[in-house]
């Protein structure tokens, strides 16, 4: 975890260099669009992730919401995308934390706050983020000794409970294309949670998210620096 701090904090020191070492009077473009995306979704189980690993297994969640990104210099950027996501992940059977096949999924608000580096056509963009767990769902298959269950996640100060507040790091890379009107860019991201959701053994989220969006980018650049 210290490690991971470490390298987010690097990062944005080195999105701020960029930023304040640019003398240009353009900046990069600032344009809001949708976001609606597929994601691959698991878990960290902390201490004992390694004795879960090969009963762990991802699961394809949801993205609902939108991306604004801020031009401020030609070679950075401010990106913040507030939106609905599903996470989730699963142990697969004779597992030793639930014994039988059990699926978690989680509907959380989420948004994260990006800084972007601009080389050309690649960016690079880093930050952290925050999310509100709304409710979940833990499915269980049945045995011949124990009976399947579906309940709804618990958010209580019990063992089995959940925390609704997540916070963590988000880090990926980018490729910008030109169209004639607009441009397309394809953006990998990995989430990694710095805070365990569950109150009792340790579950932290892991997301990687691939999309393609097409966007405009303001005519005027109300957040361009000016010398």
């Amino acid at each position: 975890m210290k490690l991971s701090l470490s390298i987010f904090n690097l990062s944005i020191a080195t999105a701020l260099v960029f930023s304040f070492l640019s003398n240009s009077s353009f900046s990069q473009s600032t344009h809001l669009h949708p976001l609606l995306n597929a994601v691959s979704t698991g878990f960290n189980y902390g201490n004992i992730n390694s004795e879960l690993q090969s009963y762990k297994k991802r699961i394809t969640g949801g993205q609902l919401g939108v991306s604004f990104q801020a031009g401020i210099t030609p070679n950075f950027s401010v990106v913040t995308e507030p939106y609905f996501i599903m996470k989730g992940g699963v142990l697969k059977a004779n597992n030793p934390l639930t014994t039988n096949k059990s699926t978690v999924r989680l509907y959380a608000l989420e948004m994260p706050l990006l800084g972007r580096i601009h080389f050309g056509k690649v960016y690079f963009n880093t930050g952290p983020y925050v999310a509100y767990n709304m409710g979940g769902r833990i499915k269980t298959e049945g045995s011949e000794t124990i009976p399947a269950t579906s309940t709804a996640i618990s958010f209580d100060d019990a063992v089995a409970g959940y925390k609704r507040w997540e916070t963590g790091v988000q880090a990926g890379a980018g490729y910008l294309f030109k169209l004639k009107k607009s441009s397309l860019a394809l953006d990998l991201r990995y989430g990694y949670g710095l805070t365990s959701i569950s109150r009792g053994d340790d579950r932290y989220n892991r997301v990687l998210t691939i999309s393609a969006v097409v966007f405009k980018p303001w005519k005027k650049n109300p957040l361009a620096k000016t010398v």
